[in-house]
């Protein structure tokens, strides 16, 4: 554990998968409540985040109310929410959901000598992920340009394989691609992603990958077809160090309770 103070503590939370109707349930699990849930258990714990890492799939449902929900349910932290899209996100609806402060899309923040960046990793009416030419483009030049020595990048898909078969099929298509970028930057440190509903902690040469299962139902892991697990909802709590490490912490809710 690095004793270097911490330049900035964010809450990655990812897919809660949001309906208008605030009954409406993916695989049997009501999303509103779980992710209500999450929210309930960072405001009770009172963990000093400084902002929130949303990495996509907010809405299930294609509806501009389904972010509106999302508002409603984020604002009582009084935190800024960094979003970025989902492959089942509605890029158009999202944009004018969540542009208006606390909520950001696809934006950076500043904490001390970190900067914390969002890119777009979707496809268009595609599950897999892919970061555009143009994204990329975007990504090279603000690394290039922030004086930062330290950087995390948040995108919805993962830049890693989960050796799971179906799941691999829909991850980030130029994964190599987006890799050779954050790890030969030089300054990028940690990449926080979604999508995998299952918990992901790696290193690929000097850069921690961290993935974070759900705020709703959770995916079996290393199964070669769709099978559900059954963990319960989850969020990480993230710090980011002075000295440009990273410390991660793993919240199962109901099972720390």
């Amino acid at each position: 554990m690095s004793t270097s103070p911490v330049a900035a503590r964010i809450l990655h939370v990812t897919d809660p998968h949001l309906f208008a109707d605030a009954d409406g349930s993916l695989r049997g699990v009501v999303t509103h409540t779980t992710l209500t849930a999450v929210i309930d258990h960072i405001s009770r714990t009172q963990w000093p985040a400084d902002m929130v890492a949303m990495t996509g799939d907010v809405i299930q449902d294609d509806s501009a109310e389904a972010y509106v929900r999302f508002r409603e349910i984020m604002k009582p932290l009084g935190l800024p929410v960094h979003c970025v899209p989902g492959n089942h996100d509605v890029r158009s609806l999202m944009r004018d959901g969540l542009s208006e402060p606390p909520f950001h899309y696809c934006s950076s923040a500043r904490f001390g000598d970190w900067l914390v960046t969002g890119i777009d990793s979707c496809i268009e009416n595609d599950a897999a992920g892919l970061v555009s030419a143009e994204e990329m483009e975007r990504l090279r030049n603000i690394l290039a340009d922030t004086d930062a020595a330290h950087v995390a990048v948040c995108l919805h898909h993962p830049p890693l394989p989960m050796g799971s078969r179906w799941l691999d099929q829909v991850g980030l298509k130029n994964a190599d691609e987006f890799l050779n970028l954050v790890c030969n930057s030089g300054n990028v440190r940690t990449t926080l992603f979604g999508h995998v509903h299952q918990q992901c902690d790696e290193f690929r040469d000097a850069v921690r990958i961290i993935g974070t299962p759900s705020t709703c139902a959770q995916f079996k892991p290393a199964s070669d077809k769709f099978a559900l697990d059954d963990n319960p909802p989850s969020y990480r709590r993230v710090s980011l160090h002075e000295d440009g490490t990273v410390q991660s912490e793993l919240i199962w809710i109901g099972m720390d309770e």
